[in-house]
């Protein structure tokens, strides 16, 4: 069986409404992070990244600037490694479900961070996790390791895939 559970698809589809849904379930046995939109007067200002233990960063934000960007946003990759790079490598240590959401674009300017997703993923303990449809060389890499299970999740499907997670860890 996939140790990896990674979930893949557009924008809006409720990829981290399922991790956190699932996560929230196994009662302080999961660690890593997931990350919410930042919002303001109907708008999209950005991304907090959040630890399964409640310490937060805003990730990126359209008043950042810096060198590391992706699209309107400037990404603070200090932070990712500040808050989310610990939090991964305390999971893979010491709990039993390691949590990334997400693996994507903003995330990947870390080297820090995809050394320890590569060491998640090789742990052999189950990694829950969302990660960027779009090609790229390194998140395409990662959904080509043999024990990821990679499922593209659509509005119309959440509830089965919700299901399907639920089933995963329940055998782990």
């Amino acid at each position: 069986m996939k140790t990896v559970y990674l979930l893949t698809g557009r924008p809006g589809t409720g990829k981290t409404s399922l991790v956190k849904q699932a996560a929230a379930e196994l009662k302080g046995k999961a660690g890593g992070f997931y990350t919410e939109e930042i919002r303001g007067q109907g708008a999209r200002l950005g991304f907090k990244l959040i630890t399964m233990d409640g310490r937060e960063t805003v990730l990126a934000h359209v008043d950042f600037r810096g060198r590391y960007r992706v699209g309107k946003y400037g990404v603070d990759v200090d932070g990712l490694d500040r808050v989310g790079v610990p939090a991964l490598e305390e999971a893979v240590r010491q709990r039993d479900v390691i949590v990334i959401d997400e693996i994507g674009k903003m995330e990947l300017f870390s080297k820090r961070f995809r050394e320890v997703v590569l060491e998640a993923i090789h742990s052999g303990k189950p990694v829950l996790g969302t990660i960027m449809l779009n090609p790229h060389p390194w998140a395409d890499e990662v959904k080509r390791q043999p024990q990821v299970r990679l499922v593209e999740v659509a509005r119309t499907d959440y509830y089965q895939v919700l299901a399907d997670i639920k089933r995963w860890l329940e055998v782990k």
